[in-house]
């Protein structure tokens, strides 16, 4: 499920000030001058320029991100079954019980069921849908056709997100294209997320490798904090610009995952459903989704 925009956080110096003798508020049981108290004035002064910084409440430490790893690892299973078993003439719901099925047997719960009335396990996007496609008896795979898996996963109240394009047959070397470039331009992504730096220098990485490649980037709707909730602040545009948006700190967790269109950037949704969206143009749209862990020394990913 992809995110839309939303309200960004309050500044880490609107929250509850804790004495440099008490204990730290992650958890450590270290006293805070010892452990977070010049992480925290460090954000303070991002704070101060006026930028956009994380709450205490969006970080995760070791062990959460071991669970997040734990649920990633049913996620991630979830969608190698798929990657066995698409091929040309299965429908999208064949899809939707795969992860289903793989998901509940190894005790985890399809973070999209029943997500603000979503009635599948997982979203299924042909071709010109852009993202929330419903799996369905009636869509067919065919030789040629792109679809985008994207699945998420929750496990013991932890949540894991990414997606995965899939050709099917043999397709035409300008879709087949356009597949790989929305892989690059995640991985690039990925290489452009620094501690201390700003979501708008990843983005702009992003945007700028798909409009090189003579593609547009959606940009009404963008990536998402995660782990402890589904969708989590912050949301994550990729068409903004190097030093833009929110700060990126150690601790955050947040998805990669443009939506990159063959055409132009438009888009609209169906409103029968209200959840389905294309592109407007009916050119085909792609994208790969990563979730990904930031540390003081750089990155991991989390699921992909």
């Amino acid at each position: 499920m992809k995110a839309l925009k939303w309200v960004s956080t309050e500044p880490i110096k609107k929250q509850e000030k804790i004495g440099r003798n008490m204990p730290c508020w992650c958890g450590s049981g270290r006293k805070y001058k010892q452990c977070h108290e010049a992480f925290d004035r460090k954000i303070d002064r991002f704070a101060f320029m006026g930028h956009e910084v994380p709450t205490r409440d969006l970080l995760k430490m070791e062990e959460d991100v071991q669970k997040c790893r734990e649920s990633a690892r049913i996620n991630m299973a979830a969608l190698d079954a798929v990657a066995e078993a698409i091929r040309p003439g299965m429908n999208t719901l064949e899809i939707d019980k795969i992860v289903y099925d793989v998901t509940t047997k190894m005790g985890g719960i399809p973070a999209p069921l029943d997500y603000e009335g979503y009635p599948f396990s997982v979203c299924t996007s042909v071709n010109d849908q852009v993202c929330h496609g419903f799996p369905s008896e009636d869509v067919i795979l065919k030789e040629g056709d792109i679809v985008n898996v994207d699945c998420s996963t929750i496990l013991d109240g932890y949540f894991s997100d990414s997606s995965r394009m899939f050709m099917i047959g043999e397709v035409a070397p300008e879709v087949k294209r356009l597949v790989e470039v929305t892989l690059e331009c995640v991985e690039i992504g990925v290489k452009a997320v620094k501690p201390w730096g700003f979501l708008g220098d990843m983005a702009e990485q992003v945007h700028k490798h798909a409009e090189a490649n003579g593609y547009s980037v959606v940009k009404e709707i963008g990536g998402h904090g995660v782990g402890f909730e589904f969708h989590e602040e912050p949301w994550v545009s990729y068409v903004s610009n190097a030093g833009e948006d929110m700060l990126i700190v150690p601790g955050m967790m947040f998805t990669i995952e443009p939506m990159v269109n063959m055409g132009k950037a438009d888009i609209y949704t169906n409103e029968d459903n209200g959840w389905e969206v294309h592109t407007k143009d009916g050119k085909p749209s792609a994208q790969w989704e990563y979730q990904i862990f930031v540390r003081e020394d750089g990155v991991e990913v989390i699921s992909h």
